[in-house]
């Protein structure tokens, strides 16, 4: 695992990354640990957190919904997902643009 959370795989990358549900806010925060920090405010119970962890990588990386999949923690704090079409260099640059703006 890369220590920016980004690892190239064959169908486009992997993300790591580290959850905290009901958090008091939603953010990206830099990798540490070779994990990406994502914090969202919807509960861990049905899914919640699942579906608005997917539905800020979207909008914050500008990838579709339908190409991030979790494949790995889907009900734990870490976890991996795969952004299918989107190679590690470009999301890297992707990750480094949104920290650059915050």
């Amino acid at each position: 695992m890369a220590a920016s959370g980004v690892t190239p795989v064959a169908e486009g990358c992997a993300l790591a990354i580290k959850v905290t549900p009901r958090s008091s806010r939603v953010a990206i925060e830099p990798p540490q640990y070779g994990r990406l920090r994502v914090r969202v405010t919807a509960v861990p119970a049905g899914g919640e957190a699942n579906a608005a962890v997917i539905k800020l990588l979207s909008k914050v990386l500008g990838v579709p919904k339908t190409s991030l999949i979790i494949t790995y923690g889907t009900r734990g704090h870490e976890k991996t997902v795969l952004a299918r079409g989107v190679d590690a260099a470009e999301m890297e640059a992707r990750l480094a643009t949104y920290f650059g703006k915050r």
